[in-house]
């Protein structure tokens, strides 16, 4: 790589062997430098350093001549250089397994966003077999590609069974998955939003509440059906059989069929909005009217939950936050070195609409 300030990539341009590129409509004319930019704004070569880093403290007026110049001569700063005279590329990898899931793709939205705020971008890599193989191939593409850190995406029982051991070396946050102290953690609080759910059913009289789950390689699935039991299990209730979907609508509708069969479900947290929709369907497809026989409440709020018949009544999860979180624990490992471990819960909030009301005993 060329030294910073030296080295600068021709916009449009293409390289001819023994000699420097062309910019287009020009002729014969090589490729604008550093010092080309200073004299023709008429500034220093620091000042133009300054402007193309983006770095405060130059005069507005002298900043439009720089980038008239920079723009006139087809000037373009070498990312490279400048990347190794900060020591730093401003590039956060991704990895994660899949986009299939609303959780997944809001949560990277998120990263994205709140990354873009900070003046980073963010490289995107997806893994189709999350294996340790897998997973360290990853790490090695983005090695490849210059990020200074990693936000992993890992909705799979893979860190909490150590089946995947992510490289020592490279500073790394990961969402959604149960990694104990050996990582730093963000995550939705699946416990308690799945409590509300719980005792907002429960408070309403029904005398029990059916759990309509996700896949079971899934963290927060795992954790929504645990905490469903231990709520049950507190309020003195006895647990009915756990039902599981893959968290799609498809999924939630043909579990649905199953729970609508039952004259003695009256209640049915489902662990996301997706499958509540398909479990909507079913249920009024067999006769049975939500929310006058079956309550049924969802868990993320997706955009769509105030416009399903009726109205979801769901748990909102804080993607945006979980998202800002990433970054600034991320930024802060990189800026300080910090070796924190551990897991910041972010939490959720029960979001009231018209699908769950007192069961018809109780009426």
């Amino acid at each position: 790589m060329s030294g910073a300030g030296a080295a600068v990539e021709p916009a449009g341009g293409a390289s001819r062997p023994g000699g420097a590129a062309k910019r287009p409509g020009t002729r014969g004319r090589a490729t604008a430098s550093m010092a080309d930019v200073a004299r023709l704004a008429g500034v220093s070569s620091q000042t133009v350093s300054r402007v193309s880093n983006g770095y405060a403290g130059v005069n507005e007026e002298t900043r439009r001549q720089v980038l008239a110049a920079m723009k006139e001569l087809g000037y373009r700063p070498n990312s490279a250089a400048r990347a190794l005279k900060r020591g730093e590329f401003r590039t956060i990898g991704v990895i994660t397994f899949t986009l299939s899931t609303t959780g997944n793709v809001r949560t990277l939205e998120a990263i994205a966003t709140s990354a873009a705020a900070e003046g980073y971008a963010v490289t995107l890599l997806p893994v189709a077999v999350p294996t340790q193989d897998e997973v360290r191939g990853a790490f090695s593409r983005l090695e490849e590609l210059a990020v200074d850190a990693v936000i992993v995406i890992m909705e799979v029982h893979l860190l909490d069974a150590a089946t995947v051991i992510l490289p020592p070396h490279v500073q790394v946050v990961v969402v959604d998955s149960d990694a104990g102290d050996r990582y730093t953690v963000v995550d939705t609080d699946q416990a308690g939003g799945t409590r509300t759910a719980v005792q907002h059913l429960l408070g309403l009289g029904h005398r029990t509440v059916w759990h309509l789950g996700g896949p079971e390689d899934s963290f927060a699935a795992q954790r929504r059906a645990d905490a469903w039991r231990e709520a049950l299990v507190e309020a003195g209730r006895t647990p009915p059989p756990l039902v599981r979907g893959d968290w799609s609508a498809e999924s939630g509708y043909h579990a649905g069929l199953e729970l609508a069969a039952r004259e003695d479900c009256t209640a049915v947290f489902a662990a996301n909005d997706q499958m509540a929709l398909g479990l909507l369907r079913a249920l009024h497809e067999r006769g049975r009217r939500v929310p006058e026989d079956v309550s049924v409440i969802g868990f993320d709020d997706i955009p769509e939950a105030g416009s399903f018949l009726p109205p979801l009544t769901t748990l909102h999860q804080d993607f945006a936050e979980v998202g800002r979180l990433c970054v600034q624990a991320v930024l802060r490992k990189m800026r300080r070195n910090d070796p924190e471990h551990g897991t910041t819960l972010v939490p959720t909030r029960l979001v009231h609409r018209e699908s769950t009301a007192p069961p018809p005993e109780a009426r």
